[in-house]
């Protein structure tokens, strides 16, 4: 059974910076391509940022500068490192592989406040 776990959010002031991780108890977690998405209150889900398999990572207009998507393999773990972090930028974050497979799979996410 597929378990999606991120964690890492909070309440933190603009200009400020989060570490989000995702864990991903999939089987061949390094063969996929794997995003970070989130959903701010009354807006649609968006993507945010992509990492591939072979470590290539593209980004949302709106976070590029200021967040970094990387992967752990061996640890079956994504992290996004939210740098410079904007009141916009509050949403709950989601991660998972970009795969039809998934299409329909979401984890509960983890909250992120900016705020001052």
């Amino acid at each position: 059974q597929v378990q999606i776990v991120e964690s890492g959010g909070g309440l933190v002031q603009p200009g400020g910076s989060l570490r989000l991780s995702c864990v991903a108890s999939v089987i061949s977690f390094s063969l996929y391509d794997m995003a970070w998405y989130r959903q701010a209150p009354g807006k649609e889900r968006e993507w945010v940022a992509t990492v591939a398999a072979g470590g290539a990572t593209t980004y949302d207009d709106s976070v590029k500068g200021r967040f970094a998507i990387s992967r752990d393999n061996a640890e079956s773990t994504m992290y996004l490192q939210m740098n410079s972090l904007k009141p916009e930028d509050t949403a709950v974050y989601y991660c998972k592989p970009t795969s039809r497979s998934f299409l329909n799979y979401w984890g509960q996410g983890t909250q992120v406040t900016v705020s001052s």
